[in-house]
Parts: structure tokens; C-alpha cells; sequence
């Protein structure tokens, strides 16, 4: 049984919604974290609403910190336990996106993932093993899980942004080549951007880019 995920939204600025950009946040955070993002791109996206779901686990120690799945390294979890958050979160979010997007009434090929560090492993896992296929996804400073089942697991090949900080200490920059090799492989059609100097975050120069993109494929320029 998938767990109900709690999310807040911002309306699109033309009032009515033709498009949609759902953001996924990184361990140890909330929804909220990421709507932020939705006041510099909106102005571009006026015909999109944005939505950020929070992720289903709470953690141990972070009173308002959530997870998508443990991570072993950070705290302490099995392999085992790692992999079946991944599965069980897998579900909740697949169970989430169908229900916004009949909600919204927006079709997933008018909807982008927007991903950053845990939730953009979210995304890139959870995107290519759906029916229909995105508009695209934005992946912010992640990886590429289990990346050797992506070409027999993948469904549904979106266009992905692949962009990362040159100087993270928190998921390697060569995650980024990583992944694009993988997807390109897979018959991805994969944009990448290396934000220079920027350590585990969202830069100026990559939000630009995610914007251009995210332009480009709701279908704005």
C-alpha cells in the first residue's frame, strides 16, 4: 500500500494551468525547500504550476528533515533497507504523480521532474519506468541509481539536464559524466551544465540553464 505524500503548490501566475514543474527534494529536507525556485522561473512559466511534494520518511535526529530513502553512509542503514526505501518510495511517488496529474488535469507530456541531489535520484529512477513520457527531467547535483538496469528497465525516455557543482563534497562531480553516459547509452536524449566553483547547491548559472530548458520543453520558446 503507497503512503499519501503532503505537498504544497504555486499557482500558475496566468491562472490557468498548462503545464506543470514538480520539484523533489534532497535528504534532509522538505517541499518546501525547493518551492522557493518557483519565484525566478515563474515569470518564464506563467501557464505552469509548480508542485513540491515532501518525501515519506522522517529522520531520526532531524526534527524536520525528510528522506526518499536511507542513505547507509549518513546513517547507519543496511544495503537492504536502502533498496527497499528506494522500491517503497518508488511507488509512493508514481502513486502521487498519477493522482496530481489527473487533478491538474496537465498530461505528463506537459509535466518536467525537477530534481535536486536525493530527489533527482528520485527522478531519474522513477521518470524512465513510466508509461507516458515526461516533458523532461531537471537533475540538480545527483546520480544515476542502479544506472546498469536502465536500458532494459526504461519505459519512457525523456529529455534530461543533467547539472552539478564542480566543487561538491557531497555527491561527486563525476556523478554527472556518470549518469550521462548511461543515459545517452540508453537512448536518452541528455543536456549537461557544470556549475564552476559551486559546491552541493543551485548556482545562478545552472537555474538559468534549468530555466531555458524547462522553457524549451513546456513548450515556452
Amino acid at each position: 500500500m503507497t503512503r499519501t505524500l503532503k505537498y504544497a503548490t504555486r499557482a500558475p501566475l496566468s491562472g490557468q494551468a498548462k503545464s506543470m514543474v514538480v520539484f523533489l527534494h534532497g535528504y534532509g529536507a522538505n517541499g518546501a525547500d525547493l518551492l522557493g525556485l518557483a519565484d525566478p522561473l515563474a515569470p518564464h512559466l506563467k501557464d505552469t504550476v509548480f508542485v513540491a511534494p515532501d518525501a515519506p520518511d522522517a529522520i531520526a535526529g532531524m526534527p524536520f528533515g525528510l528522506q526518499w530513502f536511507p542513505i547507509p553512509w549518513i546513517d547507519g542503514s543496511t544495503e537492504e533497507q536502502a533498496k527497499a526505501g528506494l522500491v517503497a518510495a518508488s511507488a509512493d511517488l508514481n502513486a502521487f504523480l498519477d493522482t496530481l496529474l489527473e487533478e491538474q488535469g496537465v498530461a505528463a507530456e506537459n509535466c518536467v521532474l525537477f530534481g535536486f541531489s536525493q530527489g533527482t535520484m528520485m527522478a531519474l529512477h522513477v521518470a524512465p519506468r513510466r508509461a507516458e513520457t515526461f516533458a523532461g527531467v531537471v537533475a540538480f547535483s545527483g546520480r544515476l541509481l542502479v544506472p546498469e538496469l536502465l536500458e532494459e528497465q526504461a519505459i519512457s525516455k525523456p529529455p534530461v539536464m543533467l547539472i552539478h557543482g564542480d566543487q561538491d563534497d557531497v555527491v561527486p562531480p563525476q556523478s554527472l559524466s556518470e549518469a550521462g553516459d548511461a543515459l545517452s547509452k540508453a537512448g536518452f536524449e541528455v543536456y549537461a551544465h557544470v556549475m564552476q566553483g559551486t559546491a552541493h547547491s543551485i548556482a545562478p548559472d545552472g537555474l538559468s540553464v534549468a530555466n531555458q530548458f524547462l522553457m524549451q520543453k513546456l513548450g515556452y520558446s
